[in-house]
């Protein structure tokens, strides 16, 4: 079905599906770790993902902040500490945004970085997806075909046919007798104490921002410039998407959001085109919340790894896949470098330093002499 430039179909549904494989482990260890209500975390991430939907007509990524999850479930922190951690963010983007400062850096940063940073996502993505495919190898490598065989059929996209069949797994181990009905659950009113932002800020947020800057902002543009060239989506646009998300969601039990490149890339590969796909996943994610929130963590926890395993490693090959298009010489060794030192250290480290070495490299062939053609001497035609 189509209405207007939104599709509802099984291609979108299966779209839709792409970055459940970065929502499952961080939702299960914020519910089940860190306290956080069911019901407002899904339907807070569902509401989220519809009015992007609508705003964009796009398929555009709702996803956990990825390093404060990590922190915050590590450390075992408090709810309201997570509520906290979120406002902190959206207050950032939406200075972000007012003072323009990530359409500077965007401008500031090359082609090459970016590929380099989406490599390095892509790398990532593949050793994580390797490690959940080794929980059932035969099921993973078998998810693997499905994928490839798959993926661009129209009456079965491979998404759901995997999400059917770890449905199917489930039930034959019978694991779906903790999966029921109990109601409506409505998302609460939560709140923090002040005191407790600065914190969050010290233990992971600052660390979190140039993660959030190089993936979710100026890698999700460049992604979205390269699928829809017609229809760009501005850093500035995608910081403040951040910034009104996750000053509201923290009212409502929601998590820390962002964007992301991976997740782009994922809904893209499963057949996400049009904002449809938003529309569909928020849907699902409202219902889970309002009407599974007492079982959905179990849920979350019993759904075969080995299958978002296998989505999550082709997704991260397809990734690798973009740098393909720096062919110079001189954009070669600053993409590797970004690339090495992401994965060594951490990505704004390598973002940080390809950076300067591009600029570095593009000072010495001013010396040079040599003008944007990188081929000729100065005064070429």
């Amino acid at each position: 079905m189509k209405v207007g430039e939104f599709e509802f179909n099984v291609r979108e549904l299966a779209g839709s599906m792409g970055d459940f494989g970065t929502l499952f482990p961080l939702a299960i260890g914020y519910i089940a770790i860190c306290g956080l209500n069911p019901a407002g975390l899904l339907v807070m991430t569902g509401l989220a993902n519809i009015v992007t939907g609508l705003v964009y007509r796009l398929p555009m990524p709702i996803e956990p902040m990825k390093l404060l999850a990590v922190v915050a479930i590590a450390q075992h922190w408090s709810p309201s500490m997570v509520y906290a951690s979120g406002f902190a963010m959206g207050l950032i983007w939406l200075l972000f945004t007012v003072t323009g400062f990530m359409g500077w850096v965007a401008r500031f940063t090359p082609n090459s970085v970016i590929r380099g940073i989406q490599a390095t996502l892509g790398v990532l993505l593949a050793v994580e997806a390797f490690k959940m495919m080794s929980t059932w190898w035969v099921l993973g490598i078998i998810s693997v075909l499905i994928v490839l065989v798959l993926r661009q059929n129209r009456y079965a996209p491979a998404a759901i046919v995997l999400m059917a069949l770890g449905v199917v797994i489930m039930l034959t181990k019978g694991q779906l007798h903790q999966v029921g009905f109990s109601g409506i659950t409505i998302p609460p009113l939560t709140g923090f104490r002040l005191d407790e932002v600065w914190q969050t800020l010290l233990l992971a947020g600052f660390a979190q921002i140039p993660l959030t800057a190089t993936n979710a902002v100026i890698a999700t543009s460049s992604l979205i410039k390269t699928y829809w060239p017609d229809r760009p989506v501005s850093e500035r646009r995608l910081s403040l998407n951040m910034g009104i998300m996750n000053v509201i969601a923290p009212f409502f039990a929601g998590m820390p959001l962002c964007h992301g490149a991976g997740g782009l890339a994922g809904q893209y590969y499963y057949g996400a085109r049009t904002g449809g796909t938003n529309i569909i996943e928020g849907l699902i994610e409202i219902c889970m919340g309002l009407f599974l929130a007492t079982s959905i963590a179990g849920l979350f926890t019993v759904f075969p790894t080995a299958i978002i395993g296998a989505m999550m490693f082709l997704v991260g090959i397809e990734l690798t896949k973009f740098a393909k298009d720096i062919r110079l010489n001189k954009d070669l060794i600053p993409m590797g470098v970004t690339l090495a030192v992401s994965l060594a250290t951490h990505m704004a480290y390598g973002f940080l330093v390809g950076l300067l070495l591009y600029h570095v490299i593009r000072l010495i062939f001013r010396k040079k002499g040599y003008c944007k053609c990188h081929a000729k001497t100065v005064g070429c035609a």
